[in-house]
């Protein structure tokens, strides 16, 4: 890449600032004539301030008074300039940051819609805290050359203007501009180069030591359970301190190297007044033009430093805008076609898998494939409910996301009502599939938020009714604040059965054709379970709760007609419910039929019910005695209300 290595740093610096420029040409146009207007504004006042002592100071000193008038006249050319360094300033200060921030928000929203377009499979190889670094760090970095920059232009015609006025003075003292002007562009390019490796690293570290952070707070559960508290500590301070050591040798490297950019011009000065004075004894030159001379390296010397500050920040633009284009480049997103499936009256929907293929790419190009599913048939009939059921790593949580389009098929066709879910719009998808995981994600926000996510239609009697629905309406209506109880982050202050069944009324709200469970009822009772699949099966038009009095009252609606339901299950009573059960093995469907037929005729099927049957009876069990047993360790086992 190119920030890695520093001979090709400037160039690729220039042309990450180029599209810069090619993206916000006018605000850059501003900025520039800001800084133009600054430039020739600070060469303006060097030969005003000559022209002032030459022939203001010099000769009151030998008269020994001063015109007021000329006075007068001097004071208000040195007000002028700089009034108009004033609007140039405040120009290239203004153009230069709008410019950058325009841009960081832009690529913000590029970055996190490219998220959104990668399939689940990109996301899966590339770190959380990575993501959340190339989305805020990165890039910044990637343009953070923007505010200089406009200086750094202005600084550049300045210097020119700069020259052919030293020429017009005197050849000699023109010389000394130009062997101190290439110098210091020397010395910045050098830098640069230097620089480039070291920012490159620095920004790396940047996004592991997020990445760290991230993992470590996100698993916080597992890392005090498991007594990894030094441990992750260890890990986090470890990358931090390669952290620390890369930001040092950029500092060190800036501490060689501004000392030199400083004193460029200061020697430059020196030099000026050195030549200067021996081609005013020769008669060359006059006070004036010395004067104007000097005056100018001096204030040269901080305009100049513009330069060095684009340079300098090139290596880390580079960096970032690496990692930036590497997520804008990637390859993989599903596009969605154009056909739609809106029903004049809404109606369940069927699914339907045909001879479908799926596996998931290998994080390396040479390694192979895994391969998931293989030849996978079978449909769910509109209003029915089907079952699949399978040892882990069956495939099941592969058939759920292939359903919703999570994924796409590498073979064969998944369809709704007939139509390839490949060419369906986004919104028509979203409006006929939902899908609750088994992991529910629950937002820092209030219930009613969580449930309807802003989305259009619906309301408060919507919200109730989908919770009734998920069996949610009892607890939500005990919480302090009911619909207006914020949750906390990943919903921390819930049990894991009541984060479920908000979340299976989030989908409910939206009143989906087709509901996808993969195994979205794990946490929750089986009884509760067993009513809340009964209520979804149920037709339309049963009662609702009033949140203030808990009784039961018309009205509120039951959601439409029932959904066709898809659901990964493990439960017998859950398995028991379904029209139909498939019972899958390594990606394939072995056997189908009701659940009866399966316990007599399939034993891999009998015996991995009956498992799952003991294993729930024993986390029953343990229920029970948890919630009688008083713990003495203090700690609270999380049983669901």
């Amino acid at each position: 890449m190119a920030s890695g290595t520093s001979r090709d740093v400037l160039g690729s610096g220039f042309r990450v600032l180029g599209r810069a420029i090619r993206e916000q040409p006018r605000i850059f146009a501003v900025a520039v004539t800001g800084s133009v207007l600054f430039g020739l504004m600070v060469i303006a006042s060097a030969y005003v301030v000559g022209t002032v002592v030459g022939k203001v100071v010099v000769p009151a000193i030998a008269r020994g008074s001063v015109a007021g008038g000329t006075l007068a006249l001097a004071a208000a050319a040195l007000f002028g300039i700089s009034l108009l360094r004033v609007v140039g300033i405040f120009g290239r200060r203004l153009g230069a940051g709008y410019m950058q921030y325009r841009l960081q928000a832009a690529y913000r929203r590029r970055v996190t819609r490219r998220y959104l377009e990668l399939p689940l499979a990109w996301h899966h190889r590339n770190a959380t805290g990575t993501l959340l670094s190339n989305a805020n760090s990165d890039v910044e970095a990637a343009w953070y050359p923007i505010a200089p920059l406009p200086f750094a232009v202005g600084t550049l015609v300045m210097l020119v203007g700069a020259v052919v006025s030293l020429f017009l003075t005197d050849w000699a003292l023109a010389l000394v501009g130009l062997a101190v002007f290439p110098a210091l562009f020397a010395l910045n390019v050098v830098y640069s180069r230097r620089m480039a490796p070291r920012q490159a690293r620095a920004q790396r570290l940047r996004a592991e030591v997020s990445g760290i952070a991230h993992e470590s707070f996100d698993g916080a559960l597992v890392v005090k359970t498991m007594g990894r508290e030094a441990q992750e500590t260890d890990r986090f301070a470890a990358r931090a301190g390669e952290l620390r050591d890369a930001l040092i040798a950029v500092g060190k490297l800036r501490g060689v190297f501004d000392p030199m950019l400083e004193t460029l011009p200061s020697l430059g000065t020196l030099a000026v007044l050195v030549v200067g004075a021996v081609r005013l004894r020769q008669g060359a030159i006059d006070v004036t033009e010395l004067v104007s001379v000097a005056f100018l390296f001096t204030v040269l010397a901080f305009p100049v430093r513009a330069i060095g500050w684009v340079l300098a920040e090139l290596p880390r633009s580079v960096a970032g805008w690496d990692r930036v284009r590497r997520v804008l480049d990637a390859t993989g997103e599903m596009p969605y076609g154009t056909r739609t499936l809106d029903p004049g009256t809404p109606t369940p929907a069927t699914l339907a898998f045909h001879d479908v293929h799926f596996g998931y790419e290998p994080a390396e190009a040479h390694l192979p494939g895994t391969e998931v599913l293989g030849e996978v048939s079978f449909t769910v009939p509109a209003g029915r409910t089907v079952a699949l059921v399978g040892p882990t790593g069956a495939g099941k949580s592969t058939i759920a996301s292939l359903a919703v389009r999570l994924v796409d098929p590498r073979a064969g066709t998944v369809t709704v009502d007939g139509v390839d879910v490949r060419e369906l719009t986004a919104a028509s998808l979203a409006s006929t599939v939902a899908l609750v995981a088994q992991v529910p994600f629950v937002f820092d926000d209030t219930v009613r938020a969580n449930i309807s996510l802003d989305r259009p239609g619906i309301g408060d009697d919507e919200v109730w009714a989908a919770l009734r629905l998920a069996e949610a309406d009892g607890f939500v209506a005990a919480l302090p604040d009911g619909l207006d109880t914020m949750v906390g982050e990943r919903g921390t202050s819930l049990s894991g059965g009541q984060r479920q069944r908000l979340t299976l009324a989030r989908a409910l709200a939206g009143r989906p054709r087709l509901l996808v469970l993969d195994d979205a009822t794990s946490a929750v009772d089986p009884r509760v379970e067993a009513a809340i699949l009964a209520g979804l099966r149920a037709p339309a038009g049963r009662t609702s709760v009033d949140p203030e009095h808990r009784s039961p009252t018309p009205g509120h609606g039951g959601g439409g007609a029932p959904a066709s339901i898809l659901v990964v299950a493990y439960r017998r009573a859950t398995i028991a419910l379904a029209d139909e059960v498939i019972y899958m093995e390594h990606g394939r469907v072995l056997a189908r039929g009701t659940h009866t037929e399966l316990l007599a005729t399939v034993p891999g099927y009998a015996d991995l019910v009956t498992a799952y049957e003991q294993a729930e009876q024993e986390r029953e069990q343990q229920h029970t005695y948890d919630e009688v047993t008083p713990l003495t360790s203090g700690l609270e086992i999380e049983v669901d209300r």
